[in-house]
């Protein structure tokens, strides 16, 4: 188990150049390989650089590439148009989807008494660790994973083998994974490197992938106040070590401690990025340890069209709405259909505001009773963006129009926010 590449700090700003001579060392190291598989991030991670790495990869190794599979988990296909923009000159017959709900092979179980231990006895189930079939048949001697470590609201810090077990798993792997974070608790799972579901996927790493060749690339990217990206590390390896430096660098430059807590805070979603609140609701997840109890969260959210990336998905978030902790836990043992998708009620657990302040969320493609159907008050999206013209605002705190004080976000998804409350 090695680190083969690792550079970073809070004022390091990697080029371009950089990353092709990181990974010229890497290569060179390990040996070109003859049938690689690449697993980047979708479009949702469009700010990680793993798209540039991918695209350099693909200078680098040429026809050793054999296919590129985005580590969707749960989200939908990239169309051909995000595909071009994410991994610029990277010819599109290389990428292949990664289907969840069928395309996935079971390499074992970590057993329910580890996972008891680990999430302190509020989850007793075994876990089973399930991947894409072609990492296992695909016999590629390489399975590069790239991606970006950030705070995250169901593992603590993004990426590394949850690219794996998540970002190419199955039905069962990801619901499973999602629910046990989600009852053991967000507000002690967020921006935490070493937590329950990290654990486990360690344990199915270490148990059950050593034939497998896989290496990861792992970049920390800063988001400025004026929102320029700064990438700030990269780490290269096999190895949990690898993670965990990539880890303490995006916690020192991810994760803004504020001195009070913001009764408002408005943050935007890029179109490009957020079309779903599935994935908008990084808003809600990135913010809450900072809002004050009894303020106010208002999502700008321009192309938000629908609720889950997945239609099964969305009629549940539909039917049951973003409720406290406790109530989804009680529809869970009330509903089949509910309980049989164990990660959308962690997702409405995570979207939750626990009633203890309110979410405005102004999207431009859902109505007003739609919004209002799962549990969030509907906020004018015309009106909301000329009150807070993204273009116009840093990060940080504003004067509104009325005389109080707002905290502005440009994008929630780059970072974490806390406060003491």
């Amino acid at each position: 188990m090695t680190t083969h590449f690792a550079t970073g700090s809070p004022t390091t700003s990697l080029t371009s150049d950089d990353l092709r001579q990181a990974l010229q060392e890497v290569f060179q190291a390990i040996g070109k390989p003859k049938k690689a598989l690449l697993l980047p991030p979708d479009a949702t991670r469009m700010f990680s650089r793993a798209g540039e790495i991918t695209a350099l990869c693909h200078d680098l190794m040429g026809d050793g590439i054999a296919d590129i599979m985005p580590a969707l988990g749960t989200h939908s296909a990239m169309k051909d148009e995000q595909l071009a923009e994410m991994f610029p000159g990277v010819p599109l017959d290389l990428f292949r989807v990664h289907r969840w709900r069928s395309d996935v092979r079971t390499l074992g179980e970590v057993p329910a008494d580890f996972v008891s231990e680990v999430t302190e006895g509020v989850y007793q189930k075994p876990w089973p660790a399930q991947v894409n079939q072609m990492l296992v048949d695909g016999g590629h001697d390489l399975i590069f994973s790239i991606g970006q470590v950030v705070p995250h609201e169901v593992i603590g810090m993004a990426n590394y083998n949850k690219n794996v077990f998540v970002g190419t798993g199955g039905v069962t792997g990801i619901n499973e994974s999602h629910y046990l974070s989600a009852v053991y608790g967000i507000e002690r799972t967020l921006g935490q490197a070493k937590t329950p579901l990290r654990h486990i996927l360690n344990y199915a790493q270490d148990h059950f992938c050593a034939d497998m060749p896989l290496l990861y690339a792992l970049t920390v990217v800063q988001q400025m106040k004026d929102g320029s990206l700064h990438t700030r590390g990269l780490y290269i390896g096999d190895d949990h070590e690898t993670f965990y430096e990539a880890a303490e660098l995006a916690r020192q430059v991810n994760i803004t401690h504020l001195d009070e807590a913001p009764k408002h805070v408005v943050a935007y979603l890029d179109p490009k990025e957020f079309k779903s609140t599935w994935l908008g609701n990084k808003s809600i997840y990135r913010t809450r340890l900072a809002i004050a109890d009894g303020g106010r969260l208002t999502v700008l959210g321009p192309a938000v069209e629908e609720f889950g990336e997945d239609p099964a998905i969305d009629q549940l978030i539909r039917r049951y709405g973003y409720r406290p902790k406790e109530d989804v836990l009680r529809m869970v043992a009330e509903n089949e259909d509910l309980a049989g998708d164990p990660s959308a009620a962690a997702h409405l657990i995570h979207g939750s505001p626990e009633n203890r302040f309110e979410v405005v969320y102004a999207a431009g493609k859902l109505t007003d009773e739609e919004i209002r159907g799962v549990g969030y008050t509907p906020g004018d999206l015309d009106a909301l963006m000329k009150r807070y013209n993204n273009g116009q605002m840093e990060d940080g705190w504003h004067d509104d129009v009325d005389g109080s004080r707002f905290y502005f976000i440009q994008n929630p998804a780059l970072g974490l926010w806390s406060a003491p409350r």
